[in-house]
């Protein structure tokens, strides 16, 4: 009987520098994703890849006074090499650079302008020059920049645009119609809500004002604008051919049956990339699941904040299971996971050490102290083994359950559990007590047979998540790897197998002082002078009456999704909860917050001020902050947790 195919991709990692573990985790998440579905008996196809065109790859590559193709290549191999580090099992790094895609997306350009879904046109506005942006003239403030306040100047670029709107109602229908294709349900709303009711504007495909791109054949001056070239390797990769030459492969594995990507590109994923296939009259893929962010203590990542986490750093100090182990337990399902130091050496030393660790030499050191290393079934059973069993036995179908909705954290929960029950099951039969009764030596031996056979079950649901502790566990137990449907039968361990003579340690204890040590060694903090800090004084305004005081409402606002408003080098557009509504607030605070750091936080809100349109964005609200005389901004958050709709007075 064939197989079932399972195709699953993660977004291609952008070549403007190493990855962090942020980007990393869904590499190692793709990939406990793919293995799982490898023991479920799907054929499996696992692509990643780089992405490797754009204006700021071009300038990096400037900086460093190399071609943009050298620079690609020195960061794509490093991606490659951190994802190999992994052990992520892909069957297909693809780069967008490789010659037989860039070829198939100039014939798909061109495929879609003989379709009359793009045309030819042009950016026409208020342009300005320093924030290189087009504006308006509704979108001007007192006729100059909304975000720099200096003279704009009429201007016109030529570009080529998507008809998004000619595909809008078909897309809304099907997401209407398939409610799984967009997971979690919180990113469908924000995207039904937030961009396809309102109505699509046409979306530009081609760039001027660069050349690190695919050119346009038909238009050489033009290359094809990065969304639209990194996009179509979900199906450049597995053979489309635009001229209808596809490959038996692509025949097989299309549509793909997970896009796995990240929840700040959830937008290009499920409104421009379905349109684009139905452009190209293909079926859409059967799901798009946007992962939260992991961040470092309470904010993302950033070489700038000096808060960057490495994969092969972190490898070095806990070995690459260890770090799989976290990114993926530590990753709840919609939102934001949290990765320090101090977290990891605490999970390592309780779950990976203490739960399994422990568990698996125990139970080898007791064989070989009791039997020489032999395991035998004298089945001298007691009611606590029926109940220890019915545990074990149930939990393949609860991982089941959490991968089969892609809660991946919460299957390695379920795994983790079944090593603490066979810790309890020691507990309960105390080996130790029994190795003093001479006729309570088969019973002992049954006692141990029973962890042996419970740790073999384990083993094989940890192989998604921890391949190589796997087979060091199954090793040590000269057992076999199991597959997923012999998991329902407890008793399958061959009795009078014999374990190794001395374990190995699968995870070592660590002791965070030392590890806190180390880090500051590599990572020595940043000492700033600070200067005695003085009080700010403001021009007094006119004095206001209580009653005018009492016109104002403040109220607490919980953001919850946060991104930057086009075209403005300034603004943040901020949906805010505030008792049972949600308010759209834009705020002039880009430059001091990026939209991840503002979405958790709870702010202070002036929720009766009149509506106002700001960029061309309506705005319900406003965001209280702090500023101080070099001109930083600080958000007004409350110093205790309160609810969203709370009263400032």
């Amino acid at each position: 009987m064939e197989k079932q195919k399972y195709y699953i991709t993660t977004a291609i990692a952008y070549t403007s520098g190493k990855p962090h573990i942020g980007n990393t985790y869904e590499a190692v998440l793709a990939d406990a994703i793919a293995r799982y579905k490898r023991l479920e008996g799907y054929d499996v196809f696992f692509q990643t890849g780089t992405d490797e065109h754009g204006q700021k790859i071009e300038l990096k590559a400037e900086e460093a006074g190399i071609t943009p193709k050298e620079f690609v290549d020195n960061v794509s191999g490093e991606i490659k090499n951190i994802w190999d580090l992994m052990n992520t099992s892909y069957d297909k790094f693809i780069r967008t650079t490789d010659e037989d895609h860039e070829k198939q997306v100039q014939k798909i350009f061109k495929k879609m302008y003989a379709k009359g879904d793009i045309y030819k046109g042009h950016y026409e506005g208020m342009y300005c020059t320093p924030c290189e942006s087009f504006f308006t003239e509704s979108q001007l403030v007192d006729g100059k920049c909304p975000d720099c306040g200096r003279p704009c100047v009429p201007a016109k670029e030529e570009a080529y645009f998507f008809k998004m709107s000619k595909y809008a109602d078909r897309l809304i229908e099907h997401i209407k119609t398939h409610p799984e294709f967009i997971q979690p349900e919180s990113r469908k709303n924000e995207m039904m809500n937030n961009f396809l009711l309102p109505g699509l504007q046409d979306l530009c495909v081609s760039r001027t004002s660069f050349k690190w791109g695919i050119p346009v054949d038909f238009d050489p001056k033009h290359v094809v604008y990065v969304w639209l070239d990194a996009l179509t390797n979900y199906i450049t990769g597995i053979g489309y051919d635009c001229d209808g030459d596809s490959t038996e492969q692509f025949g097989k594995l299309w549509p793909a049956d997970l896009h796995l990507i990240g929840k700040d590109i959830i937008r290009f994923h499920t409104i421009y990339w379905p349109i684009f296939l139905m452009s190209l009259d293909l079926p859409l893929p059967k799901q798009v699941f946007g992962h939260p962010w992991l961040l470092q203590g309470d904010g993302k990542m950033s070489k700038s904040k000096g808060n960057v986490l490495y994969a092969d750093e972190l490898v070095d100090f806990f070995g690459v299971d260890a770090v799989r182990y976290f990114v993926l337990h530590e990753m709840p399902f919609e939102n934001d996971g949290v990765i320090t130091w101090e977290l990891m050496v605490e999970r390592l030393n309780s779950e990976l050490a203490n739960t399994l660790g422990n568990l698996v030499n125990r139970t080898i050191s007791m064989s070989n102290k009791y039997f020489g290393g032999v395991v035998e079934n004298k089945n001298v059973t007691e009611p606590v083994d029926e109940d220890m069993k019915a545990f074990v036995l149930a939990a393949p179908g609860k991982v089941a359950a959490k991968m089969e909705k892609l809660r991946v954290a919460d299957a390695m929960t379920e795994v983790f559990s079944l090593f603490k029950r066979l810790n309890k099951y020691i507990d309960e039969t105390m080996p130790w007590a029994l190795a003093k009764e001479e006729d309570k030596q088969d019973r002992l031996a049954t006692v141990l047979y029973n962890l042996v056979e419970g740790i073999t079950i384990g083993a094989a649901l940890l192989e998604a998540f921890m391949p190589e502790t796997t087979e060091r566990i199954l090793a040590q137990l000269n057992a076999e790897k199991r597959s997923f449907e012999s998991l329902d039968t407890f008793g399958l361990y061959p009795s009078g197998n014999k374990v190794v003579e001395k374990p190995e340690i699968l995870f070592a204890r660590l002791d965070l002082k030392e590890v806190m040590a180390k880090v500051e060694e590599l990572h020595p903090p940043v000492q700033e002078e600070k200067e005695e800090e003085s009080g700010i004084d403001l021009e007094p305004k006119a004095e206001i009456t209580f009653e005018d005081f009492e016109k104002l409402q403040f109220q607490v606002g919980e953001i919850i999704a946060c991104e930057a408003v086009k075209k403005s080098k300034k603004l943040l557009c901020s949906q805010v909860k505030i008792g049972s509504q949600v308010r759209q607030i834009v705020s002039g605070i880009k430059a001091h917050y990026t939209p991840e750091e503002m979405v958790g936080k709870k702010v202070m809100v002036v929720t009766n001020l009149k509506p106002a349109k700001l960029a061309g964005v309506m705005s319900e609200g406003m965001i209280l902050c702090a500023e101080d005389a070099e001109g930083n901004l600080a958000l007004m958050t409350p110093e205790k947790n309160m609810p969203a709709g709370a009263e400032i007075c």
